[in-house]
């Protein structure tokens, strides 16, 4: 409806007659809905294009300031303007071109590439269409006169629509559907950047990007926003990171109440750089963990030694091997079965850990650790196994990985690991766990630097331990101890006969790691981030946990400038506090913050109400509803579907955002103004 009127879903009865003015005959003369003519409702939609337009023509002069201004200045100028009718041609381009955006769009939804036959697997002298103009012609067949009409005249080996229009076309698509969700942030205020791990679009790097806000209805939502391609130079990348937001897609990162980088081994360092720029220039934007990836495997991932990041690639190939082929999980679960005979209980789990995704768990290295002779054993097993049973690839695979689990070097590196990780493991499960556990966990992070830090100044004796515990290991799988040959072969005669292996690990491997944790969770949990989850108390059954003993007025300063009264802050929390202990025994309390935003009586205390909607901004909160975070999954299951060469990151973003509404006019539009 051109008026958008409608109820909203949480409209509020009244116990008041609002329909007494009917009868009143002085209300004769009140104020009517004025009715719209077409040409009144067409120049509201030209207003719509107006703006999408000026925002396109925003990224390309990003010398201009205060450019939203400018576009909303013109549009209301616009608006009194007189819409000039359409003339038979102008009509017809412009359903010619609406079946084409409709076409692109059904091939983004359907995730169908743009390209079909590739050129090098046709003999010379064939011509054959791509997926979209044979979806032309399909469409032509199937009756649409106006494309029909277009292209009856064509020679049978012309594309109908070229790359560059396609790309134009496609890039108005991408655009407008992104608009629909960043409309909806901009209404809310306040948001937070998440990245996912860095990805393969078409040969180029590319970074996933995602929005978290709360809707209209209360509902915390993560929503897949685009790619930005990815720069090797971190201070280039935070630049263009910085430009893309705030200039191309037109959010105001003052409003940005949190960022969180989920990385590859290798890209570590470089997003601290993106998330240290952008904190020098908006303190507000707090760096936390994002709650889909276990601090153990975040830890992991960015600890700057080498053979942490070839362990973990080699982990991921295990993993990914073994999921392939039902065969294999079998010929796994057999040899656990025969390894674990005087212990069932501990084989049934693994048996079990082995059919999930493991190596995103808390306890990863503990897990591979116990499982390391039975996969090494299979692998052997299958490598050497010379019937049909076996394709060539997976005979090849697991000979390969073999080789690389009875590594020396790889051993030592995932028990060290294991043992490191162990301190800081029931930490971050709890920061994975209910609401009540992220609190309490923001208590014991002292503590677990602590441990940490006596690990530090008794670095020889916890190695010693470490370094045996590898050693039997390697000695059980009849691996030989010794120094890495890359590190012999670089010595180049001048090798220390002092040298020995314990000792290498410990200053190559055990020092460097325990050192990088440390200094990693006094980064990622600073001051401030602290002080935003001690605010978990304003949930009710954190309040009840703690005999409704709080002090949330201490750390909510930092939003204080977010609030709408922070004047009454004080008073309302008490109220607040009173509420929920002097409750009624049948009422329980809500235990998240997904359950108190959705009280109905929430709106009566506004601070509590925009405290809350902040805090689950936070990225390490989890979304507690799982079809609102859906954006990461569909995202997901894009990159694993579509083949390297095939992606697109503009059809990619109309895939991962299916059941956003679209904007046929607008589109066409748009595309008439920008390319004309």
């Amino acid at each position: 409806s051109p008026y958008r009127t409608v109820l909203r879903d949480n409209a509020v009865p009244t116990i008041f007659d609002l329909t007494s003015h009917l009868n009143n005959p002085h209300s004769r003369h009140r104020k009517r809905i004025k009715e719209l003519s077409e040409d009144e409702i067409r120049t509201l939609k030209q207003q719509k294009i107006d703006d999408a337009f000026e925002r396109k023509q925003a990224t390309q002069e990003s010398n201009e300031n205060n450019e939203q201004n400018t576009v909303s200045e013109e549009g209301g100028e616009e608006q009194e303007e007189k819409a000039v009718p359409l003339t038979l041609e102008e009509r017809e381009n412009k359903d010619y071109l609406k079946s084409l955006f409709e076409i692109l769009i059904l091939m983004g939804k359907q995730n169908i590439p743009l390209d079909g036959h590739n050129v090098d697997e046709l003999p010379e002298g064939i011509f054959t269409s791509d997926n979209f103009q044979a979806l032309l012609e399909y469409r032509i067949n199937g009756g649409d006169e106006v494309l029909r009409k277009r292209f009856e005249m064509t020679a049978v080996n012309l594309e109908y629509c070229s790359k560059t229009q396609q790309k134009q076309m496609l890039e108005i698509c991408e655009n407008c559907v992104r608009e629909e969700t960043l409309r909806e942030v901009r209404d809310s205020h306040f948001f937070s950047i998440v990245t996912d791990e860095v990805v393969d679009i078409a040969g180029e790097e590319h970074l996933p990007v995602l929005v978290r806000f709360v809707d209209d209805s209360h509902n915390l939502r993560e929503e897949f926003i685009g790619f930005l391609p990815y720069e090797a130079d971190p201070e280039i990348l935070a630049v263009k990171f910085h430009a893309t937001i705030t200039e191309k897609w037109g959010l105001n990162m003052e409003y940005c109440r949190g960022q969180a980088y989920i990385v590859s081994s290798g890209f570590a360092s470089k997003m601290k750089v993106v998330a240290t720029r952008l904190l020098e220039k908006y303190p507000q934007a707090v760096y936390t963990l994002c709650s889909s990836c276990a601090l153990n495997v975040w830890l992991a991932k960015s600890v700057p030694v080498v053979g942490v990041s070839i362990a973990l690639g080699t982990i991921e190939e295990v993993c990914c091997l073994f999921n392939q082929s039902p065969q294999l999980l079998v010929e796994l679960d057999n040899t656990i079965s025969a390894l674990f005979q005087d212990n069932d209980e501990k084989g049934n789990e693994l048996k079990k850990i082995c059919r999930s995704h493991w190596t995103g768990r808390h306890d990863t290295f503990e897990v591979l650790v116990d499982l390391l002779q039975a996969l090494v054993l299979c692998l052997d097993a299958v490598s050497s196994d010379f019937s049909v049973r076996w394709n060539n690839f997976i005979v090849g695979r697991a000979f390969v990985l073999s080789s690389a689990l009875t590594d020396f070097d790889f051993i030592v590196t995932i028990v060290i690991m294991k043992n490191v990780l162990s301190f800081t493991r029931a930490f971050g499960k709890n920061l994975q766990g209910q609401t009540s556990d992220v609190f309490f966990a923001a208590g014991s992070l002292t503590a677990v630097l602590h441990s940490l830090n006596e690990v530090m100044e008794n670095i020889e004796v916890y190695h010693e331990f470490w370094f045996e515990e590898a050693t039997n290991l390697a000695t059980k799988l009849d691996v030989q101890i010794k120094l890495p040959g890359k590190f012999l072969r670089a010595q180049q005669g001048n090798f220390d006969p002092d040298m020995t292996s314990e000792n290498y690990y410990k200053e190559i491997l055990s020092v460097p790691t325990i050192e990088h944790i440390i200094q990693e969770l006094k980064d990622i949990f600073s001051e401030q981030h602290l002080k935003a989850l001690k605010c978990l108390s304003l949930v009710p059954s954190v309040m009840g946990q703690l005999k409704f003993n709080t002090s949330e007025e201490h750390h909510a300063d930092m939003f204080k400038n977010d609030l709408p009264n922070p004047d009454t802050l004080s008073a309302e929390l008490h109220c607040w506090r009173i509420k929920w202990k002097h409750r009624g025994k049948d009422i329980e309390l809500p235990a998240t913050i997904y359950e108190a935003l959705h009280l109905p009586d929430i709106k009566f205390f506004p601070n509590v109400y925009a405290l809350l909607k902040v805090l689950c901004l936070l990225p390490v909160m989890k979304v507690e509803n799982e079809k609102y975070g859906i954006g990461r999954k569909r995202l997901k299951a894009y990159l694993k579907n579509t083949l390297t060469g095939q992606r697109s990151s503009n059809l990619a973003l109309l895939n991962i955002n299916l059941d956003i509404k679209h904007d046929l006019d607008l589109m066409v539009d748009t595309y008439i103004k920008l390319y004309p």
